[in-house]
């Protein structure tokens, strides 16, 4: 087992490590920019060293600052979290090469998976359903004209590099596609570094589901059931869900079954999410996989009381998955997460600041997961993630009674938050007739609305 830890993360992921690593007796050290300097994680890691002031590039996304940190704190794993350096094939490999261990896939799976259009053509090849879309890359406008008249419209061009949402666009003719496609292309180049496009068909009002899995060194991959995420804006998800209202329990077998023959094959280890598309006949679609703990991860934690950043550090130092898991995973009751953002509800304009007051409700199937205190200060650098909150009831209408109530009682002022949004999805009542699609927050909220609140 690992001695000590380093978690390359901040805010309410970073706490939410150390709180695993406790509870493993395994010490933390937390790296800090200087924004953070008074941040919970800094207060109950075990070590904390700052690496740098708080624009990310020069702190968090710092790779030789990062590995100085670990080196000189003599850390024999780092955590990355969520975002910031969890999906870089490239630190994880650097880690490998200092004798760190990474707790995340190998390297070359992490860089396969990145790249969304090899992981298309692998999940392909496996047997996984996919959109119909363009045979890799495209090369040029040219050639993405062509495959787009075999694809047909509308689509959706996407960046090979990207996710949440950037160096994406939909076409729903070819006189759009053009600028369009140069629209995509700058964006991705910007973002990633990469403007590699790639073209899906595009699905209209699909559900957006996502499937956790948890594998072991030895090949050994289990799938802990799926994620409902359709409550999103600007592709980012607002509001996710366990189970699907959607989903069949043969649906959830096979494809489960299926993702962990694939993921086994490619030699994947650790935590990971695969993310799919289901149409208005329950197909799925392969669209991305995620090679990381995920944000909502706390979902799945509530129905299979499988704690899965335990079982990452546990896989990682080279237990079985038979004794991380100790027997058959079980699905119990419903589980509903709220994220809970510093952005004005109707608008999502970001409201950095400091809390004034902070209360986080509390009770029977009710957790709050946050680094947020009173007196406390958002910073405008990072993402606006205040708080997590999840709750859980012997079924979907008790998930959503908790939540609402939860909602009622969580009191944050001094900054703007998504709390009187999420009050509102949870009383609408296609949200609780569990009709739900990506688009649900634009029939809520319509565009001409967020113009006039903007």
């Amino acid at each position: 087992m690992f001695k000590k830890i380093l978690i390359a993360n901040r805010g309410e992921i970073a706490l939410r490590v150390i709180c695993a690593c406790k509870e493993l007796g395994i010490r933390s050290v937390v790296i800090y920019s200087e924004a953070d300097r008074n941040s919970l994680p800094v207060r109950f890691a075990d070590e904390a060293i700052c690496v740098g002031p708080p624009q990310l590039a020069q702190s968090y996304l710092n790779i030789p600052a990062v590995i100085s940190a670990a080196e000189i704190a003599n850390a024999d794993a780092i955590h990355p979290g969520y975002g910031l350096l969890s999906e870089n094939a490239n630190f994880a490999e650097v880690c490998e090469t200092c004798n760190i261990k990474f707790i995340g896939p190998p390297p070359p799976v992490t860089r396969l998976m990145g790249e969304k259009e090899k992981a298309r053509a692998a999940m392909k090849k496996a047997g996984v359903p996919v959109l119909p879309g363009s045979e890799g890359v495209l090369g040029s406008e040219a050639e993405a004209a062509e495959s787009a008249r075999a694809v047909g419209f509308p689509l959706i061009v996407k960046a090979s590099a990207g996710g949440g949402g950037r160096g994406m666009r939909i076409v729903r003719s070819e006189a759009e596609l053009p600028a369009l496609f140069q629209a995509a292309q700058s964006e991705a180049a910007a973002a990633f570094g990469n403007g590699a496009l790639y073209i899906e068909k595009y699905i209209e009002r699909p559900r957006h589901i996502e499937f956790q899995i948890l594998a072991d060194q030895y090949g050994t991959v289990a799938s802990l059931g799926e994620r409902e995420c359709s409550i999103q804006r600007r592709h980012q998800k607002l509001l996710e869900e366990s189970p699907s209202t959607e989903m069949t329990p043969e649906l959830r077998e096979e494809i489960g079954g299926m993702l962990s023959k694939t993921l086994s094959d490619i030699g994947y280890a650790n935590a990971g999410t695969v993310e799919f598309l289901m149409d208005e006949d329950r197909r799925l679609y392969f669209i991305e996989m995620n090679t990381r703990i995920q944000v909502e991860h706390p979902v799945t934690e509530m129905v299979t009381d499988v704690d899965l950043v335990k079982s990452q550090i546990l896989v990682a130092a080279g237990e079985t998955l038979e004794n991380v898991l100790h027997g058959p995973i079980l699905h119990r009751g419903h589980a509903i997460e709220c994220r809970i953002n510093a952005e004005h509800p109707e608008t999502f304009t970001p409201s950095a600041g400091k809390i004034t007051a902070f209360h986080p409700p509390g009770g029977t199937g009710v957790r709050v997961d946050t680094a947020v205190y009173a007196e406390g200060t958002i910073p405008p650098y990072y993402d606006s993630l205040i708080a997590k909150l999840v709750a859980r009831g012997k079924d979907r209408a008790e998930a959503i009674s908790r939540m609402s109530r939860a909602l009622e009682m969580f009191i944050v002022e001094g900054v703007y938050t998504t709390i009187p949004l999420h009050r509102r999805i949870l009383a609408d009542p296609e949200f609780q007739a569990g009709h739900t699609d990506t688009t649900f927050i634009e029939k809520l909220i319509p565009r001409d609305t967020r113009r006039a609140h903007g």
